[in-house]
């Protein structure tokens, strides 16, 4: 896989990032390897097809799972057929129960326990999401960061406009690993935050919601405004903690060398 980098981090990197990105997702939709891939799992596409269908195909269900940002998962076939199995519009059902809602979008996208699927439409989606998922890993292989940045900006603008309590919302946040690393990054808590109990942790996200992005509505931090400033907070306090632990590396290797 080939890095896509700006060259320099931090908030400037990330308006080069913006500038650059409509460009190189039109390219990297005409890279070969990823034609190849998007290629086969729409040329296998069909109104029948079953969840073992999907998990019984490596290839396609790579796909699948990468869209979606569940790529880690290609080894649980067994679960992720029962995700794709589950009643999506049965709150008690395993897919509704998770707390990462990744897997309700993947099951939502499929549909295959409602019956049959519409292969044009849903090849389509999928082959849209799966060249963004890698547009942003190739950016993540040269700046992690800048990655979540993306992610984040992309799992908030769906966010938009939904009609969930914005408890529920925020549970979301909190039970999305990557989306969540930049909210707790951008509010400045540490990696033991995660050990709170749950209520708390949702009391102390709202409470820095409001104090650094001027809102606890999860709605409107989904907005341009809202993306930009909680991108803004997590990319200045991801330079600063790098610009720190450089400093500190350079204070040692002073010490060390005398």
């Amino acid at each position: 896989m080939t890095a896509i980098s700006v060259g320099f981090g931090g908030l400037a990197g990330w308006k080069v990032l913006q500038r650059i990105e409509p460009r190189q997702i039109e390219v990297l939709a005409r890279d070969r390897t990823v034609q190849n891939s998007t290629a086969y799992f729409r040329d296998n596409l069909s109104a029948d097809m079953t969840a073992e269908d999907l998990v019984g195909d490596y290839r396609m269900l790579s796909v699948a799972l990468k869209a979606f940002g569940l790529e880690s998962d290609i080894g649980n076939k067994a679960f992720i057929r029962k995700i794709l199995e589950s009643d999506v519009n049965d709150g008690k059902s395993l897919v509704n129960r998770l707390s990462d809602k990744r897997y309700l979008k993947f099951a939502q996208a499929f549909g295959l326990s409602a019956g049959k699927i519409d292969p044009e439409a849903l090849g389509r989606t999928i082959s849209d999401s799966y060249v963004q998922r890698e547009f942003e890993s190739r950016v993540g292989a040269g700046d992690e960061t800048m990655r979540l940045a993306l992610n984040a900006r992309r799992e908030l603008q769906a966010i938009a406009g939904r009609e969930s309590s914005n408890n529920t919302l925020w549970y979301e946040v909190m039970g999305n690993t990557p989306l969540r690393k930049v909210f707790q990054a951008a509010f400045g808590f540490s990696d033991h935050f995660g050990k709170l109990p749950v209520e708390r942790q949702l009391q102390e996200f709202t409470r820095a919601a409001e104090q650094r992005l001027g809102t606890a509505q999860l709605t409107e931090i989904a907005n341009d405004d809202g993306i930009e400033r909680l991108i803004t907070n997590y990319l200045a306090r991801a330079q600063l903690t790098t610009s720190t632990a450089q400093n500190r590396y350079s204070a040692a290797l002073t010490l060390l060398s005398r």
